[in-house]
């Protein structure tokens, strides 16, 4: 009877044991992705972002839809300086903006600001008296902005987001995920407005009748992180913990998203410092394997020089460059006259067997005729 009943708890030891074992493997697979990568985080969602390729660095859970917070203000800033009215003009705030629930810029009923003001009272402090003022005077009414809003989120490719308010306060309808607010905030650095008011650490702002309020910037990575230029931190009961962080070294711009995180500017910066590290932003073009000239037949010249004219920057690994391969479309000569600029070929980068550019390839000067009436047009021309 003894052996029996050892027999048994041993069997369900060894059943816990596998059980455990299969679901710390799929926790790898589908909930733990950022580990699998080396870039471990608490976070409940995560994306680290190349700004100017959007190549994803490292994600976990990167396309669930969770609450956002503030970081929805990235959303509001954006919209607000590409709307096309004037940063710099006054306007009074309304009583609709006045006792707005969570932090605030403490506006008053009357009280004139200019937008570009409001938008550092926005980003700075995260009052969300200033987002409704500001969706108020750019949309006519909040309602309008926040459809301007979905509609730009749309446009930069967040698909899978949705904005039921300005400020992040918690709504069941009120969404973004990791990639999108990734995506957003790539988009939004672009803007040089956008990027100065985010970047600023300490500011002040004044009011028409005089009265001045000191803004100090609540992302401290700002001062302790090497290349930070911002851009938003966020709490509320339903988000967490949220921040989201622009780093630029060395021409490469990292944006890291993380979503519901305790630890947030610490973890955002190992995550950044990592994405540093492993990857660096490199001009493909610049490593083109296609000749430099061409012969020309019946030219004035035997070669003529061949070029592209753009650039493609993508960030890559050490290990990955062996990836890159060129393909090449080019006739073997030319027959003059040839003219600077000409289309003459075409050249495709493909990485990991992935087509990621295309570019043509242009002749870089003339090349007359060499012919008997060319050589009498020189004489004449001569003479």
């Amino acid at each position: 009877m003894k052996n029996k009943l050892t027999q048994v708890i041993c069997l369900v030891f060894a059943l816990i044991f596998l059980f455990s074992v299969f679901a710390g493997g799929l926790s790898l697979l589908f909930g733990q992705s950022a580990h699998a990568q080396g870039y471990t985080t608490s976070a409940k969602a995560m994306c680290v972002m190349e700004a100017s390729s959007k190549r994803v660095l490292a994600s976990k859970n990167e396309d669930t839809k969770l609450a956002m917070a503030s970081t929805t203000k990235i959303m509001t800033a954006i919209t607000a300086i590409e709307s096309g009215k004037d940063l710099d003009k006054v306007f009074e705030i309304s009583p609709k903006a006045v006792g707005i629930s969570g932090t605030s810029l403490y506006l008053r009923q009357g009280e004139k600001f200019t937008l570009r003001d409001l938008l550092y009272g926005l980003m700075l402090i995260s009052g969300n008296d200033a987002s409704v003022a500001i969706g108020e005077y750019v949309g006519g009414n909040v309602k309008t902005f926040i459809e301007m809003m979905n509609k730009k989120a749309k446009s930069i490719g967040a698909e899978n987001s949705h904005f039921d308010n300005t400020h992040g306060l918690d709504s069941k309808t009120h969404y973004t995920t990791a990639r999108d607010l990734a995506l957003i905030t790539s988009y939004a650095m672009q803007n040089p407005v956008f990027k100065e008011i985010v970047s600023t650490t300490n500011t002040k702002i004044t009011n028409s009748d005089g009265k001045t309020r000191y803004l100090k910037n609540k992302n401290k990575l700002l001062t302790s992180l090497e290349g930070c230029n911002g851009v938003k931190t966020g709490f509320t009961d339903d988000a967490g913990r949220c921040l989201v962080t622009s780093c630029e070294r060395d021409g490469m711009d990292v944006v890291c998203v993380v979503l519901n995180c305790g630890p947030m500017f610490e973890e955002s910066a190992q995550l950044i410092e990592k994405a540093f590290n492993e990857y660096h932003l490199i001009d493909l073009t610049s490593i083109y394997a296609f000749p430099s000239k061409l012969p020309v037949k019946e030219g004035r010249a035997e070669y003529v020089s061949i070029g592209t004219t753009g650039k493609y920057l993508y960030p890559l690994k050490a290990s990955e460059l062996k990836k890159v391969k060129y393909t090449c479309d080019l006739p073997d000569s030319l027959e003059a006259p040839v003219s600077k600029g000409d289309e003459i070929g075409e050249v495709k980068i493909f990485i990991d067997n992935d087509l990621h550019f295309t570019e043509k390839i242009y002749t870089m000067e003339n090349v007359r005729r060499n012919s008997i009436w060319e050589k009498l047009k020189d004489l004449v021309e001569e003479w």
